[in-house]
């Protein structure tokens, strides 16, 4: 029997016959993953957070301590996907071991979190598409949009949304390409970076500055540093190291997908954390202007406090080898929105194909080149949407809104990941694996997953400054974290629709087959 033939089987077990193109190989599943995860995206759109909530020690400490958590959140999953390899992923597993309630809250949060994860990513890399086209172009920067950088900005995020809705229309080889010369531009890209800034500047941070120095430019007091003001600052590793459940969404376009998709899920993590953490001990090392770089003032620090570009731009200048960095990590960005907006629309066709979303018919449509086409385009304008609070300048100066949609994604996406691993834990020993299995480590690595998780999605529904806290005296609605305000939201929506309707029609994945 075929592979091809097997894998169509393992699908038939599950329920479904196979619609989607199954053309990819292990290598472009794990490549969407470490795609989406992208070192080139993560590192550089929020390391201010990092900078400003904690400083060096929240990236030299913070990195590897949250990287490693996320790796045991990310074999758990790799256990499911193994036993379930179908594009309904993290929704799937929750139905089958919790029942159509758990499925029905797991998609929907997991549908939430990618599409923000989708938003965030083609948001962030507008503003380095802004600074490097005003890098040649300094007329841009008054004539466009009349210079108002905030629309200037949204404008190019609608654009890149378009430019990713293009690519993921065409046939599912052509993506499977895509992603595969991502995973190399994203190798060589970070080593030209990493190889520029050790080489060729002259200005360097010791290593006990880099793992002992500690910054706060929250405007929260220093007494809450350890317990407020660093832990905010993990949001650049738990949000960079996210939407890796893409190698399960792209499981029945992949084969030998009950191995493929495991080692996917594990391997885009572990091979992101050891690439992240060099490449941003590497800003560490060159972060030596830290009045320029700390500055909010724009007459002084243009590029807003904490950021990558005001880092880089302090150690080299704005010549050839800045703009040769923006340039790699602006396409590498751009790749990554790509990914996103396939992991979503492959979600989205998967929950419509089992009627949890309303206009189901049109969402799990497949055109003739194996494309769910009006998922991919509905996910892009909910991406849209979701960002449009972003139009309101905050007057800190902090992008109060990309943080609340980085949020937005961090809490969806994980606590859609907690579900599925809690259920399995619950599960114990009448859980049936697949060919990739935890053994009996499942009982401490599931209990450490819930529990991270948990905390995690805590923290980041706190505000990210004072002003964006109710009660402050200089509180504005521009600097509130709508992270809660969405996800709650959403739960309560989730929870009444469950109570007065969903629960009498939604019996969890359907057999098309």
């Amino acid at each position: 029997m075929s592979t091809l033939n097997e894998d169509e089987r393992r699908l038939a077990e599950l329920g479904y016959k196979q619609e989607l193109t199954r053309s990819w190989s292990s290598f472009s599943n794990f490549a969407i993953s470490f795609s989406i995860i992208s070192i080139l995206a993560g590192c550089f759109t929020t390391f201010a957070q990092a900078w400003n909530n904690g400083g060096p020690v929240a990236i030299s400490i913070g990195w590897p301590l949250i990287s490693a958590f996320i790796l045991i959140i990310g074999f758990c999953m790799s256990e499911l996907a193994s036993a379930y390899p179908t594009s309904g992923g993290i929704y799937w597993w929750a139905a089958k071991l919790g029942g159509a309630k758990a499925g029905f809250f797991t998609g929907w949060l997991n549908l939430i979190g990618l599409v923000s994860v989708t938003a965030s990513v083609g948001y962030g890399v507008t503003g380095f598409i802004n600074s490097l086209i005003g890098l040649y172009s300094p007329s841009y920067a008054t004539n466009f949009m009349g210079g108002d950088f905030i629309k200037q900005q949204f404008v190019l995020f609608l654009i890149v949304l378009a430019f990713a809705t293009v690519v993921n229309i065409y046939s599912s080889k052509l993506l499977a390409a895509f992603n595969n010369i991502s995973v190399w531009w994203h190798v060589f890209g970070a080593a030209v970076i990493i190889g520029i800034l050790l080489f060729t500047t002259d200005k360097h941070q010791s290593l006990n500055w880099m793992f002992t120095t500690q910054n706060n430019n929250s405007g929260f007091g220093e007494n809450t540093y350890w317990y407020l003001v660093l832990p905010l600052g993990f949001l650049l590793t738990q949000y960079t190291i996210t939407g890796f459940d893409a190698s399960a969404h792209l499981s029945e376009e992949t084969h030998d997908a009950h191995i493929s998709a495991a080692k996917g899920i594990w391997k885009s993590i572990f091979y992101s954390a050891i690439g992240g953490y060099i490449l941003l001990m590497s800003f560490l090392y060159v972060a030596t202007n830290t009045d320029f770089i700390n500055s909010f003032d724009p007459e002084v620090n243009p590029y807003g406090g904490g950021s990558i570009i005001a880092l880089l731009a302090s150690a080299l200048g704005t010549g050839l080898k800045f703009k040769l960095i923006m340039l790699i990590t602006t396409v590498g960005q751009i790749f990554c929105v790509t990914a996103c907006l396939t992991s979503c629309s492959r979600m989205m066709y998967a929950f419509s194909r089992d009627g949890a979303v309303p206009g189901g018919n049109l969402w799990k449509k497949v055109n003739a080149h194996g494309v769910p086409l009006n998922a991919v385009i509905a996910s892009a304008v909910a991406g849209a949407v979701l960002t449009l609070p972003a139009l309101w300048k905050s007057p800190t100066g902090v992008p109060t809104a990309f943080y609340a949609v980085v949020s937005v994604c961090v809490i969806s996406l994980y606590l859609a990941f907690l579900i599925p691993i809690y259920l399995r834990l619950k599960a114990g020993d009448s859980f049936k694996p697949g060919a990739w299995t935890l053994g009996s480590k499942y009982k401490w690595m599931c209990t450490l997953a819930v529990a991270e998780i948990v905390v995690v999605s805590i923290y980041f529904i706190l505000p990210f400054t004072p002003t964006g806290t109710p009660g402050n005296k200089d509180f504005t609605w521009t600097s509130v974290n709508y992270a809660p305000l969405v996800t709650g939201g959403a739960l309560i929506i989730l929870w009444l629709w469950w109570q007065l309707s969903a629960k009498k029609w939604f019996t969890g994945p359907k057999r098309t087959i």
